[in-house]
C-alpha cells in the first residue's frame, strides 16, 4: 500500500514538474500549464464574445432602431474589441507579458505562421467590410456566379444564403479583392430587360401597348421609372422588341419574369399577335396531315367557337380609344404610340373616389374596364356613368382647369392614365406634338371659350392674360403649365 502511494506521489510530482517546466524562455517562462490556461480562457472569451455580439445585435441596438447592416457591424466590431481587451487583460493579470505571447506565436513554426497569414488577411478584410459597409447584412449580392443574401458577416468569413436555401461561406478577403455586384448598394431598384420577337407584319403600336399592359398588370413592377418598350431590330424571323421594367428588389427577378411571360402570352393571344415559330419545326407534309386531321374531326367547331368567344371578349386597344378623343383624333400612329408609352394603368375598387370637385386637373383617363359615376356633390346630382371606352379629364390636364365634378368607381375599374408629370415630359421631348395638340384644341372654340370663362370666374385668369386668338391662348396655357 505504501509502495502504491509512493508511485502516485511520484507520478504527480513528475506531472507537476512537466506542467511547470519552462518550454520557452521568458519572463515569466512559458510552461505547459500557462499554455493550457491561455487556451481555456481563449475558448471562454470566444463564447462570451458571441453571447455579447448576439445581445448587442438583437437586443440593445434594436432599441435604437438601427437597420440590420449597422447593427451587425457595430455588434461585431464592439464585441470582438471587448473580447480582445478582456483576453489581453487576463494575460497580463497572470503575469504573462504580451511580448512573450508574440514570441510563442513566432516560435510555433513556419507552417502555423503561414496559416495565420490567411487568418489575419481575412480578419483585416472583415474589418474593412464591416467599417465601409459596401456590403451589409440582408443585401442581395452576386459573386463568382453565386447569387444570394448576405446572412452574416464575421471577422473571418461572410455567409451567403442562396435563393435555393443553401448557405455559402466566403472568406472575407475574396469579397474585398474580387468584383462583387451588390444589387442593394445605393437602393434596391433594378431593371429587367425582356427581349420579345413577333411575326413580321405585326402592328408595332399594338405590340407596344400589349407589352406595356403586361408590365402594368404585374404588381411588383414600379410605375416610376415607367416601363419602356424599345423596337430594337428587324430580325430574320420577325420584329425584335425589348420590354424594360424596373423592380424593387432584384432577388425577385425570376418570379417577375415568369409572371411577365404569362401575361405577355395571354395579351398577345387576345390581340392576335403571333410569336414566330422556330424554322422547319414541321414539314409541309406534316402540316398538310395536321390540317386534314383538324378538318375531319369535330374539333373544328370547338376551335371556331372558342376563337369567336375570345374575339368577342377582347378589350379594345388603347390606340383606338385615344383616336376617339377629339383632341387626339388626328395624331399619327407614332404620336399615339408616344402617348401610350407615357400612360399607365390605375385600378379602382368599388366606391373608391378618383378625384373630387375642385381638385387640380393632374391627369387624363380612359375607362378600360368597369365603370365610374360622375357626381356634382355641391348640388347632390348624378351627372353620368362612364363605361368602357369613355374618356374624361383631358381638358383639365392640358389647360390646368380644376375638376368640375367628383368621379367615384361604381365597380372594380381599370383606367388608362396619363399624368401631368409624364405629359410634361412627353411635350418637352416632342415640341411638334405640343403644337399638334394646340391646333386641335383650338378647333373647339365654343368649349374652350366656356372653359376660359370658367377660369376667369374662379379668378385663375386675369384680364392681363386676355388674348382674342384662342390658338395663342391655348399655346400660352400649355407653355406655362408644362414649362415648354
Amino acid at each position: 500500500m505504501i509502495a502504491s502511494n509512493n508511485m502516485i506521489d511520484s507520478f504527480l510530482d513528475h506531472l507537476t514538474t512537466l506542467f511547470h517546466t519552462a518550454i520557452f524562455p521568458g519572463d515569466p517562462p512559458i510552461t505547459l500549464w500557462v499554455i493550457i490556461k491561455l487556451i481555456l480562457f481563449l475558448c471562454f472569451v470566444i463564447v462570451l464574445t458571441r453571447i455579447l455580439r448576439n445581445f448587442l445585435k438583437n437586443k440593445l441596438l434594436l432599441t435604437l432602431k438601427l437597420d440590420i447592416g449597422n447593427r451587425e457591424a457595430i455588434s461585431t466590431i464592439l464585441s470582438y474589441s471587448l473580447g480582445t481587451l478582456f483576453f489581453i487583460g487576463f494575460v497580463q493579470s497572470i503575469g504573462f507579458k504580451i511580448q512573450s505571447l508574440l514570441f510563442l506565436i513566432g516560435s510555433l513554426g513556419f507552417g502555423i505562421g503561414f496559416a495565420l497569414q490567411d487568418v489575419i488577411r481575412n480578419f483585416i478584410s472583415g474589418l474593412t467590410v464591416l467599417i465601409e459597409q459596401k456590403i451589409k447584412v440582408e443585401d442581395f449580392i452576386e459573386f463568382d456566379g453565386i447569387k444570394g443574401y448576405v446572412k452574416e458577416i464575421s471577422l473571418r468569413a461572410t455567409v451567403l444564403r442562396t435563393r435555393s436555401g443553401g448557405d455559402v461561406i466566403v472568406p472575407n478577403n475574396q469579397l474585398v479583392e474580387s468584383k462583387v455586384i451588390n444589387w442593394n448598394y445605393s437602393d434596391a431598384i433594378a431593371r429587367i430587360d425582356l427581349p420579345i420577337m413577333v411575326e413580321r407584319g405585326s402592328d408595332p403600336v399594338l405590340v407596344t401597348e400589349a407589352l406595356l399592359n403586361a408590365a402594368y398588370l404585374e404588381n411588383n413592377i414600379l410605375h416610376e421609372p415607367a416601363p419602356q418598350v424599345l423596337f430594337t431590330s428587324f430580325g430574320e424571323q420577325g420584329l425584335q422588341f425589348e420590354l424594360r421594367v424596373w423592380i424593387n428588389g432584384f432577388d425577385r427577378e425570376s418570379g417577375i419574369k415568369s409572371s411577365l411571360h404569362y401575361l405577355i402570352d395571354y395579351l398577345f393571344r387576345q390581340n392576335d399577335i403571333e410569336i414566330p415559330a422556330p424554322p422547319n419545326i414541321f414539314s409541309l407534309q406534316d402540316l398538310a396531315e395536321l390540317t386534314t386531321m383538324v378538318h375531319n374531326t369535330s374539333v373544328t367547331a370547338t376551335l371556331e367557337s372558342t376563337l369567336a368567344a375570345k374575339a368577342n371578349s377582347k378589350s379594345r386597344a388603347v390606340r383606338d380609344l385615344l383616336k376617339e378623343v377629339i383632341y387626339f383624333a388626328n395624331l399619327t400612329d407614332i404620336e399615339l404610340r408616344q402617348l401610350i408609352e407615357v400612360g399607365y394603368r390605375k385600378r379602382l375598387y368599388p366606391e373608391q373616389v378618383l378625384f373630387k370637385e375642385g381638385d387640380r386637373g393632374d391627369a387624363f383617363y380612359i375607362v378600360l374596364s368597369g365603370s365610374v359615376d360622375v357626381v356634382a356633390q355641391k348640388i347632390n346630382k348624378h351627372l353620368a356613368t362612364l363605361k368602357e371606352g369613355s374618356f374624361f379629364g383631358e381638358l383639365s390636364l392640358m389647360l390646368g382647369i380644376p375638376r368640375t365634378a367628383t368621379v367615384i368607381a361604381k365597380e372594380e375599374t381599370l383606367l388608362f392614365t396619363i399624368s401631368d408629370k409624364r405629359f410634361k415630359k412627353l411635350l418637352k421631348e416632342n415640341p411638334q406634338l405640343a403644337e399638334v395638340i394646340v391646333q386641335e384644341l383650338a378647333r373647339h372654340q365654343q368649349e374652350l371659350s366656356e372653359r376660359r370663362q370658367q377660369l376667369k370666374d374662379m379668378g385663375l385668369e386675369t384680364d392681363s392674360e386676355e388674348d382674342k386668338n384662342l390658338v395663342n391662348w391655348v399655346r400660352r396655357r400649355l407653355t406655362v403649365l408644362f414649362n415648354l
